[in-house]
């Protein structure tokens, strides 16, 4: 586990242009590793959504917390466009999380 506090909004996946999960933490790198292990029980693990397809550094809870609710309202589509905007592949960005608060993109 690292000890990284940003609060963050993100994106996971059961797989390319599978099933979508989106979530908030203060430490992104230890919530998509409990997802990725299935030690939670519920929605992610019940769909096997493992892979972190997108994510989006915030400089306070508040804001957030906003963004995931407005994402949540978003169509499937815009989600969809939003990841493959930076993610084309669906690759897992979970080893590439940069705590200094940039998404950058992974390689075509």
């Amino acid at each position: 586990m690292r000890d990284e506090k940003s609060p963050a909004v993100y994106i996971m996946a059961s797989r390319k242009g599978g099933t979508l999960y989106i979530g908030v933490t203060s430490s992104l790198w230890n919530r998509v590793a409990t997802h990725k292990n299935g030690s939670v029980e519920g929605f992610t693990q019940s769909y096997h959504v493992k892979r972190l397809v997108w994510y989006e550094h915030h400089h306070t809870m508040e804001s957030a917390i906003r963004r995931e609710k407005q994402l949540k309202f978003w169509k499937r589509a815009w989600k969809i466009q939003l990841i493959e905007s930076f993610n084309p592949n669906w690759g897992d960005f979970h080893d590439q999380i940069d705590v200094e608060g940039t998404l950058v993109p992974l390689e075509k």
